[in-house]
């Protein structure tokens, strides 16, 4: 989806005031927040329990936003994805419910496999309260909308803000950050981050070599010749075992970049022509260029994504595809001095999509099943979750943006994510979005997959083109398969 937000509102929205003040150092932006607005936690079995509760919350609230959604005292069942953000955000929420509601406790499990762990009480009809969604081994939400397993969530987005008084729960939120999560007009999950995707590299090594980052991708393609004819580092890794980060970051951008919102409203409405699209090929055949002109690190497709990041942060590749996760995820073992950037894709001086574009949406799902024993809680944690002083700590310990407006107001903020937001910044509010991967799980996995095929030299350009045709059709023509529509 390409969605216009006005450069004027999407400042005011994205740091309210102050929020691009730059840590002194590193350290700074993953150190623990002050220590009057940073309850002291201990985990018990998988759960949080406050050992030294601050004498009131950290945050002013509003007396018709204490408890709208009439929650009681019960342990709240959370299961919680653990990746590039951590969990440590996870538990400081869980705390500030606690403190919200006497005799509340929030039970936080992290996991990574989502699927294999969660699907086994999906179907026992015991799902937890609350689920983060996210991860390679995420289940489908499109499957558990079709199952009807999940909460319709309007309740709490028409629920009063938690700290912003006047406001409802929905109006604290980016616009178009929950595009993503509704379907049918219904939001079935909530989306807890701005995630904001590109090309990450070292600034501090880009001017030691004497770089320019491209602004098209011809000139990409020329720096990476240059690098290659250099020796030393490759010019690219990524993440082999994961193919969606090139797919959904370079491959769909490039898509759009050639042949505008048109083309992707083609491929997510299974238009049986999709694609035979000049635009598809032509970002298929210039992605594979990748491969095919040798700028791939050597074992690439075999590395996981930490495994290809630790490559890049050792000097080992120029380039590599992530988003603003990526900050925090590495954090332990980045270099002093590595300096840490994101360019957007570079797109087409001759195509149809604006070259302003940003890969920028809302993602780290939230979903609130039906048959758990307290949604209303699973919901109200969303609520705390999504309140200023929760998403300032995920900003200056995470390293990553919330979608809450004002939610980044006084943090200190690291160089890497600094420049994400020049990114988008400099967007002017134009997002890319390509639907059909979320709508349709089988799609999912066949992108997944032809995309792997195809970075490591496995299939060409056409038979890419011709596989995801021929699973495109079977989705269109299956009776069984609910279908959406995509109108712009």
């Amino acid at each position: 989806m390409s969605t216009q937000i006005s450069r004027r509102k999407f400042l005011k929205t994205f740091l309210a005031t102050g929020g691009t003040s730059v840590a002194g150092s590193l350290l700074a932006a993953c150190g623990s927040a002050p220590a009057a607005t940073n309850p002291t936690s201990a985990a018990t079995g998988g759960g949080v329990t406050t050992t030294t509760a601050p004498a009131a919350l950290p945050f002013d609230v509003a007396a018709e936003a204490m408890n709208p959604l009439n929650i009681q005292p019960a342990e709240v069942d959370g299961v919680f994805f653990a990746g590039g953000f951590g969990d440590e955000y996870i538990k400081y929420a869980a705390n500030l419910m606690e403190q919200l509601h006497p005799g509340v406790t929030v039970k936080t499990q992290s996991i990574q496999k989502v699927t294999e762990q969660l699907q086994p009480r999906f179907v026992a009809g015991n799902p937890p309260d609350i689920i983060n969604n996210s991860g390679a081994n995420l289940i489908p939400i499109t499957d558990l909308v079709r199952e009807e397993q999940l909460m319709d969530l309007t309740p709490l987005l028409e629920a009063p803000a938690l700290d912003t008084p006047g406001k409802k729960f929905k109006d604290t939120l980016f616009p178009g950050s929950q595009d993503s999560a509704i379907f049918e007009g219904i939001p079935y999950a909530i989306n807890i981050a701005y995630t904001i995707s590109g090309i990450w590299y070292s600034r501090t090594a880009f001017d030691q070599a004497g770089y320019t980052y491209p602004q098209t991708w011809d000139e990409m393609l020329t720096l990476s010749e240059q690098i290659k004819q250099e020796g030393g580092a490759s010019p690219w890794t990524y993440q082999g075992k994961y193919p969606y980060y090139i797919w959904g970051i370079i491959w769909n951008m490039l898509v759009y970049y050639a042949g505008g919102v048109d083309t992707l409203i083609k491929l997510d409405n299974l238009e049986p022509d999709a694609y035979a699209d000049p635009a598809v090929r032509r970002a298929t055949e210039d992605l594979y260029q990748l491969y095919d002109k040798g700028y791939i690190l050597p074992g690439t497709a075999g590395l996981t994504h930490t495994e290809a990041q630790t490559e890049w942060l050792k000097g080992s590749a120029i380039f590599i595809p992530c988003g603003n996760w990526l900050e925090n995820e590495m954090k332990e073992l980045t270099p002093a001095g590595f300096n840490m950037a994101v360019g957007n894709v570079p797109g087409y001086a001759d195509g149809k999509g604006q070259l302003n574009a940003v890969n920028a949406i809302g993602g780290e799902s939230y979903i609130v099943p039906v048959k758990g024993k307290n949604p209303q809680h699973g919901m109200e944690f969303l609520r705390t979750l999504l309140s200023k002083e929760s998403a300032r700590f995920f900003a200056e310990n995470v390293r990553a943006i919330m979608p809450v407006i004002g939610g980044a107001e006084g943090a200190n903020l690291s160089e890497g994510m600094k420049s994400a937001i020049q990114l988008v910044e400099a967007s002017q509010g134009v997002n890319v979005l390509m639907n059909f991967p979320n709508w349709y799980s089988q799609l999912n996995r066949e992108l997944e997959t032809r995309t792997g095929e195809l970075m490591s030299g496995v299939i060409t350009p056409d038979e890419f083109l011709t596989a995801m045709q021929k699973a495109s059709d079977a989705v269109a023509q299956d009776p069984e398969i609910k279908k959406f529509t995509r109108e712009q």
